[in-house]
């Protein structure tokens, strides 16, 4: 009932010109260029910034636009993942879409669906966590099986269409979702497959595309109205794939995790994977978004604290020699900080900074202790 209020107010106003607008897509790009003006591709846009808005909005307007080619890499750091950049003009229209669409279609979203939305995160997603197992004696920890990879286009688009009621919104969606790169093939059959099903059906996303990370979250949007109303799960919550339901009986997790597992299935082409997704006791010490979480304490995951030990003896190497400045160290540092301190980490920090100088010849007269960004 509330969808159809919702569906029947934007059933009359063009959203497809309002993505357009000149004004949309000027926001568009200081968005997409925020942090990142001095790059050579952003800097040429913006000498003739006008100009350029104008005959993006024209190839959109006349159906003429056409995505370039990603730029693509691999990350290493917990697990190797390939990251597509899409070229800033792409990246521009990403956030032009998002800035229109992303207030409508989020507005099904639980209240515990805290990816890429603001006022929830990461942060928030692990306080809450946290409140959760000091109410209840188990928790159930499910992970998607290689879930970016196995997201189906069709039923994505399908769940888009069936809310936006703008054809060329629509239209302008399938182009930016299959227009992406292929990702690695996820060879899974479901209920119903012929042989050739895994190879006929497209999907994937890119890890690195705004649209990408607004997509996976709104994926399973069903998926949570599944388990709050149908499979009644008071204390639930998600961030992206990685989602967790609080009880006090085991065996009524163990139900939910077969239950919720056949929705994967059935609906969303997606399978839980099956060594990460398990039923533990709240006082173990669960592993969730990069931190380890009790009832009474938050710790930063091992492997966190050995990759930023990396990372810290890398930098001090790139500022002796010159290749980093004593400003983007700061940064740098800054960010490891911000996710260690919402952790117990004081003597943690306290250590590792204690002995992080970072020191150039004496010539130049630039020493820096790591100990100033605590």
């Amino acid at each position: 009932m509330i969808w159809e209020l919702i569906q029947s107010y934007f059933s009359g106003l063009n959203l497809f010109q309002k993505i357009v607008s000149f004004e949309n897509l000027l926001l568009a790009a200081r968005k997409a260029q925020k942090g990142k003006r001095f790059q050579e591709n952003i800097a040429v846009f913006n000498l003739n910034l006008e100009k350029e808005i104008f005959r993006l909005r024209e190839e959109l307007l006349a159906g003429k636009y056409c995505p370039g080619s990603y730029r693509q890499f691999f990350v290493r750091e917990k697990e190797t993942r390939l990251i597509s950049a899409a070229p800033y003009r792409d990246r521009v229209v990403h956030h032009a879409v998002m800035n229109i669409i992303e207030p409508i279609l989020s507005r099904s979203f639980i209240f515990d669906s805290y990816a890429n939305r603001v006022g929830k995160g990461t942060h928030r997603a692990v306080k809450r966590f946290q409140g959760f197992l000091r109410s209840s004696r188990y928790v159930l920890k499910m992970d998607v099986r290689k879930y970016f990879h196995s997201i189906d286009h069709e039923i994505l688009l399908g769940q888009v269409e069936r809310r936006m009621k703008d054809s060329r919104v629509s239209a302008l969606l399938r182009l930016i979702v299959e227009t992406s790169p292929p990702q690695e093939r996820v060879l899974d059959y479901f209920p119903g497959d012929g042989l050739l099903a895994p190879l006929e059906r497209k999907k994937g996303l890119p890890i690195g595309n705004l649209t990408s990370q607004f997509f996976a979250n709104f994926y399973l949007d069903g998926f949570d109205h599944f388990m709050k109303e149908t499979l009644g799960c008071r204390r639930y919550l998600r961030y992206v794939d990685d989602s967790a339901v609080f009880e006090d009986s085991k065996y009524k997790l163990w139900e939910i995790r077969d239950r919720a597992g056949e929705y994967l299935m059935e609906n969303l082409r997606l399978k839980l994977h099956p060594v990460k997704t398990r039923v533990y006791r709240s006082d173990e010490g669960i592993t969730f978004l990069g931190y380890r979480v009790w009832p009474g304490r938050i710790r930063l995951e091992c492997g966190n604290v050995v990759r930023f030990r990396r990372r810290l003896k890398r930098m001090r190497r790139e500022y002796s020699e010159g290749t980093m400045g004593l400003t983007e160290v700061k940064q740098r540092l800054a960010g490891w900080l911000g996710h260690a301190r919402q952790a117990d980490t004081v003597m943690l920090r306290r250590q590792m900074f204690d002995s992080a100088i970072f020191r150039r010849d004496l010539a130049d007269g630039v020493i820096a202790s790591g100990s100033e960004a605590i």
